[in-house]
C-alpha cells in the first residue's frame, strides 16, 4: 500500500470541527496589544490613588492643626500657638455586609439521660454596587476619619501650669487624645 494510493476525504462534521479549531488559532494569535502598557496605566492609578490619599491626609492633618490653634490663640493667657498633630492611621472605610444567623438544637438521649446541644451559624456576605462597566465595588456604610495619634502645642504661656492644664483639657475634650499623648511646651521668643 501506498500513501499516495489512501485519499482521505473529512466527512461534514469533521470539516466543521477543522473550520471552528481554525478560528480560534486565528483568534488566539490576534495580539491585542501591549499587556505592560496596561498595568503601566493601573499601576499609575494606584499610585496616584495614594497620592490622592496622602494629599487628603495630610490636609485632614493641617486643617485640625489650624482649627486648634486658632482656638487655643483666643483662650486667656496661651498667647501666639504652633500646633503639630500626628495621624495613626488612614481614613477607613466601613463596607456593608450581610449577616444571616442560625442555630440548631440537637437532643440525644442515653441512658435515660437527654442531652441537648445548641449549634450557632453565622454567614456573613459582603454587599457590592455594580458600576456602569459592569465591574462590582464594595459598598461603604460609613467613613471613619483618622485616628489621632499625638498633639504638640507650642504656646507662649506654655510655663504656666493652669494654661498647659486648660490647653491640655481643651484637646482632650476636642480629640479624645490621652492626656499622655499631649505635650503643651513654652514657645521660644524668636
Amino acid at each position: 500500500m501506498n500513501l499516495k494510493d489512501i485519499k482521505w476525504v473529512p466527512k461534514k462534521n469533521q470539516m466543521v470541527l477543522l473550520l471552528l479549531f481554525g478560528i480560534l488559532l486565528v483568534v488566539i494569535a490576534i495580539p491585542t496589544g501591549d499587556s505592560t502598557k496596561g498595568d503601566n496605566v493601573s499601576g499609575n492609578q494606584a499610585k496616584s490613588s495614594e497620592a490622592e490619599d496622602a494629599s487628603d491626609w495630610s490636609s485632614y492633618e493641617k486643617n485640625l492643626e489650624e482649627k486648634l490653634q486658632s482656638t487655643l490663640e483666643q483662650m486667656d493667657g496661651v498667647g501666639a500657638v504652633t500646633v503639630m498633630i500626628t495621624l495613626k492611621s488612614s481614613e477607613e472605610n466601613v463596607v456593608a455586609s450581610d449577616r444571616q444567623s442560625s442555630s440548631s438544637v440537637t437532643t440525644q438521649e442515653a441512658d435515660g439521660q437527654s442531652q441537648s446541644t445548641t449549634e450557632n451559624t453565622t454567614d456573613t456576605t459582603g454587599i457590592y454596587s455594580q458600576n456602569t462597566d459592569g465591574s462590582q465595588t464594595p459598598y461603604v456604610s460609613k467613613q471613619l476619619t483618622p485616628k489621632i495619634e499625638g498633639v504638640v502645642v507650642l504656646a507662649e504661656g506654655g510655663d504656666n501650669g493652669v494654661v498647659v492644664e486648660n490647653i491640655t483639657e481643651a484637646v482632650q475634650a476636642l480629640f479624645g487624645v490621652e492626656v499622655h499623648k499631649i505635650k503643651v511646651v513654652k514657645r521660644s521668643s524668636s
